[in-house]
Order: C-alpha cells, then sequence, then structure tokens
C-alpha cells in the first residue's frame, strides 16, 4: 500500500520527534504542528500509516505510544547513545528501489569510501558489512522508504524470497529474489511495479538485507 505526500510529511514529522527526543510526539503535538481542526483528523492519518505498515502503536492507552514500524524503541534509543554499541561499516553511495542505477562493486576498494556508524547488533562477526541509500519507491511496502539507509550483509548467495542487493549488468538494485528455471526474478514490495526478470549471465547477488537505519534530521 502506497502514501500519500501528506502521510509521508506526517510519517517524517513522527520519525524526526523520535530520533531528536527519543520517544513520539503525542497526538495533541501532531495536531498542533499541522494546525489539524480535529483529533479526528490526526487518527486517520495515523490509521493510513498503521495500515499500510508503515507505523504501529505500542498502546492505544500511552501518550507517547506511536513508533514507526521497525524503528528503535525509547530503551534501545538511549542504549545506543553508548559509542562501544556502533559499528563502522562503508556506505557505498545510493541503490535503487526501483530500476537499476548505480554500479557498487568497485565501491568496495575504494580507498575514499565513507563509513556509517551503524547498531552493533546489526553486525554479526566473521561477515562484511556495507550500507546503502535507497531510491525510488518500490520496496514501500515492506517499509522500505526512499533516503533510508540499508544495511546488507555481503553475500553472493540468497533463499528464495530474500530481500537481496542484486547487481544487473553491473548496476544495482534491492528486489525480493525468486530464482525460477531459466531466469531470476526480481520482485518489488509495491502492487504498482512489475517484477524484473533477468538471465543468471547478467545477474549477480551482492547481499542481503539485514537491516535499516531511518533519519530526518537535517
Amino acid at each position: 500500500m502506497g502514501i500519500t505526500a501528506k502521510q509521508k510529511e506526517i510519517f517524517d514529522y513522527i520519525n524526526n520527534y523520535l530520533t531528536k527526543h527519543g520517544y513520539s510526539p503525542t497526538q495533541r503535538e501532531i495536531k498542533e504542528h499541522f494546525s489539524f481542526k480535529s483529533f479526528g483528523s490526526v487518527q486517520r492519518y495515523i490509521n493510513y500509516l498503521v495500515d499500510a505498515g508503515l507505523l504501529e502503536e505500542a498502546n492505544w492507552n500511552e501518550r507517547r505510544g506511536l513508533r514507526p514500524k521497525g524503528a528503535m524503541s525509547e530503551g534501545e534509543l538511549r542504549t545506543t547513545t553508548n559509542h562501544s554499541n556502533f559499528e563502522e561499516i562503508p556506505l557505498l553511495g545510493k541503490i535503487a528501489a526501483g530500476a537499476p542505477i548505480e554500479a557498487i562493486e568497485q565501491a568496495h576498494h575504494l580507498e575514499s569510501t565513507p563509513l556509517v556508524s551503524v547498531p552493533a547488533n546489526f553486525i554479526k562477526r566473521g561477515y562484511k558489512y556495507f550500507a546503502l541509500q535507497v531510491e525510488g519507491s518500490s520496496m514501500i511496502e515492506d517499509g522500505i522508504l526512499e533516503g533510508d539507509l540499508i544495511i546488507c550483509k555481503s553475500t553472493n548467495h540468497a533463499e528464495r524470497g530474500e530481500t537481496v542487493i542484486a547487481l544487473i549488468d553491473g548496476e544495482a538494485t534491492v528486489k525480493h529474489f525468486y530464482p525460477q528455471k531459466e531466469f531470476v526474478e526480481l520482485r518489488p514490495a509495491n502492487s504498482a511495479m512489475k517484477p524484473i526478470r533477468v538471465t543468471t549471465e547478467n545477474f549477480k547477488i551482492a547481499g542481503t538485507l539485514v537491516g535499516l537505519i531511518r533519519s530526518y534530521v537535517n
């Protein structure tokens, strides 16, 4: 299920508030920020985001119970303020949640590749990891939005249905992996978009998705 520009604006505000304060805004704060006339308008937008799988309410009785799906809780945010709970991995650029746009293989070997800090619980010893910034909306129904930072484990193999970083003729995209007998089908998580079919000759898996970080702080 996709979301409108206004729904995304409200979702961004909740994320931004959570990142800045360590807890989510109340419905009153949302109402005042967007100058809504009633709490009914706030609740309708919250319901849209919940139905889209992007937002969850930890407890209907909590004033600050709103939480983006997959986001860190208040306690987890406090825990990760300790730098020992972070690991640095290479940020290899942008990846399309849509049509392939950018090769990433060469970035692994560049000394100038920037690093990004990610929560240590994303990382398992003995594996290599990298991060990519998402462009496009083809994975929106999995809660992967444009601007998100995805954390990926370097691997050439994946299980059927896993979310993979796929290289098609040297260009990268993020999709669900469904191998067939004579081709590979890369499926988006957006019902408005069609799968991509490629032959094994021009296709390679560069990694699998293990985590996601979202921040709207400018």
